[in-house]
């Protein structure tokens, strides 16, 4: 198997392996195990936070260990475990021992997959590998939940559980068959040249100091500020409007924005053309647009047609980070400590989304709601318009 096919296939796979897990856990311990709602939500936030404050750790790791492929080997078959043991052992020290297991893998997979991705590919092959891993990975979700779907309804939701480790097996075989040698390891880590991981990597402090990184961790939380709450209140408003559709309503906006990110995400290939900053100035306008339409009508054909942004926003959004960060990272040898150290502050702008949404459908109604998170829209794209520089090489 070819190095690009290895990739493709490993995105793809890791994407049924995470989807046939995350989204279904609530729903399976509210209606087949008879948790209540404060329950699941307090177990999941609690191990959220834990996941949050695990990245740039783990980004370390990444950075260290030459067994990157053996990582995913050893998250796949935790992962795997944590879905048996769900699916079995539906107790509250298991499921949160299994979801706190679950939100440090969310800090394993992605960065360990990137990393791969600049050990395997030279610089002008970047742009257009990393638009590709993420193709791969929302076609992944998109199949994951066809399919999810289809062995939940004939077997039962127990059984969806069971896809991880089966999708698992496969992940492994084709992560396996990248060869170790084939990883150059000190360009996985943001250096630019062999025998560079002779000398040492930059300190803390310039790490934390550095503006561009700065800048692009601000845009990451704001960004993720204004949209995480957004798909929910969407969803919830849908519900409110056309009762007895609510599954039906959420499942298509949910299909519209991944369906749109596949080719949002392949066009970031042409990002060393055009450069990074005019496409994250559409990805973040994007969001801002989506808020506003979402206030205009309450019709379900009008809100899910406005999904379309969203998968335009988070397609070219999420590829385009980990680009601009090996961009701003190359030469430092601190590229996956620095991914998690943004992935950390993002994480954090997500989960203030939520509370920040809520609060703000309870004084003021749905509305005002879009508003507002149209507006904390606004911050990042006059950020990156004002402050954050082309990182694209000449």
């Amino acid at each position: 198997m070819s190095r690009n096919a290895a990739l493709d296939w490993l995105n793809f796979l890791l994407a049924d392996v995470r989807g046939g897990l995350g989204p279904y856990v609530s729903v399976f311990l509210l209606t087949e195990a008879g948790w209540n709602q404060a329950t699941i939500g307090g177990v999941l936030t609690i191990s959220g936070l834990i996941g949050i404050s695990m990245h740039a750790p783990i980004g370390a790791l990444i950075d260290a260990t030459r067994a990157k492929r053996g990582l995913i080997v050893a998250g796949v078959a935790a992962l795997s475990a944590c879905a048996v043991a769900i699916a079995w052992f539906p107790t509250i020290p298991v499921v949160f021992a299994a979801d706190v297991t679950m939100a440090i893998l969310g800090a394993v997979f992605a960065p360990v997959v990137a990393a791969i991705t600049l050990g395997l590919v030279h610089q002008d092959e970047l742009a257009a590998r990393l638009g590709r891993n993420a193709a791969c990975d929302r076609t992944g979700n998109l199949f994951i939940a066809a399919v999810a779907a289809a062995v939940g309804t004939a077997f039962g939701q127990r059984a969806v559980f069971f896809l991880v480790p089966f999708f698992g097996v496969w992940t492994v075989w084709v992560v396996l068959s990248i060869p170790s040698h084939a990883i150059d390891h000190e360009r996985a880590r943001g250096w630019t040249h062999k025998g560079a991981s002779l000398n040492e990597p930059i300190g803390w402090g310039p790490l934390l100091t550095d503006k561009p990184l700065l800048i692009l961790a601000s845009v990451a939380a704001l960004f993720h500020l204004a949209n995480a709450a957004m798909l929910p209140l969407l969803s919830q408003k849908l519900a409110l409007g056309h009762p007895g559709q609510e599954a039906a309503l959420t499942s298509a906006a949910i299909m519209v924005g991944q369906l749109v990110m596949v080719p949002a995400s392949l066009l970031v290939a042409r990002a060393d053309r055009i450069g990074r900053k005019p496409l994250l100035l559409a990805a973040i306008a994007a969001l801002v647009l989506r808020g506003v339409l979402c206030t205009l009508s309450g019709d379900a054909a009008w809100l899910i047609a406005v999904q379309v942004l969203d998968g335009v926003g988070i397609g070219l959004f999420d590829t385009l980070l980990p680009l601009i960060l090996a961009d701003i990272m190359r030469g430092t040898g601190r590229y996956n400590v620095a991914r998690g150290l943004v992935g950390t502050i993002q994480g954090i702008g997500g989960s203030v989304s939520q509370a920040a949404g809520g609060f703000a459908v309870t004084w003021a109604g749905y509305e005002a709601a879009f508003l507002m998170l149209a507006g904390v829209a606004l911050v990042p794209f006059f950020l990156v318009l004002t402050a954050l520089p082309e990182t694209r090489s000449p």
